[in-house]
């Protein structure tokens, strides 16, 4: 009998091909594959309770204005809305309530952008017609911006 010569060189039909077992996916970034990482981590997290504590650690390895802003955010933020609850959301600072975020802080340098971006989630009652911002670029947070940020919390917690 014959000896059949297999299809390609080191594979049958239940082994996976060499070239595919080492690329990385296509079209992230590192930090976008960072993020989805610690999105899968949180969502591991059995311990909801530790949400403030994770926020702060957040908040403490940013560099400069994306610190202080999400400082100041955070103050405000929890003395606008006390009914959201802080907790990670791809490992940016975010604010929940029942279990799902409604708002997001998104330093400039989680993905090496030139600003910082305050968000919104389709939780958020910001419906204003058939079109409406849900993302705000900060360069910096003057006291125009934290006003004009508290309305809109106070109106997506509404």
């Amino acid at each position: 009998m014959a000896h059949k010569k297999s299809a390609g060189k080191g594979t049958n039909k239940h082994s996976v091909p060499k070239v595919a077992a080492s690329r990385t996916p296509a079209g992230f970034t590192a930090e976008e594959r960072a993020a989805m990482k610690e999105r899968a981590r949180e969502l591991k997290r059995a311990d909801k309770a530790e949400g403030e504590s994770d926020v702060l650690a957040k908040i403490a390895e940013m560099q400069g204005s994306d610190r202080a802003m999400a400082k100041r955010l955070h103050a405000l933020i929890r003395a606008i809305a006390p009914g959201l609850s802080p907790k990670t959301w791809y490992g940016m600072p975010a604010y929940a309530r029942n279990g799902k975020v409604v708002c997001f802080f998104q330093a400039a340098g989680k993905f090496k952008a030139r600003y910082a971006t305050f968000g919104f989630t389709d939780e958020a009652n910001l419906d204003e017609g058939a079109m409406w911002p849900t993302a705000y670029a900060l360069k910096e947070l003057t006291a125009a911006e934290e006003e004009r940020i508290a309305a809109l919390v106070k109106k997506a917690v509404s």
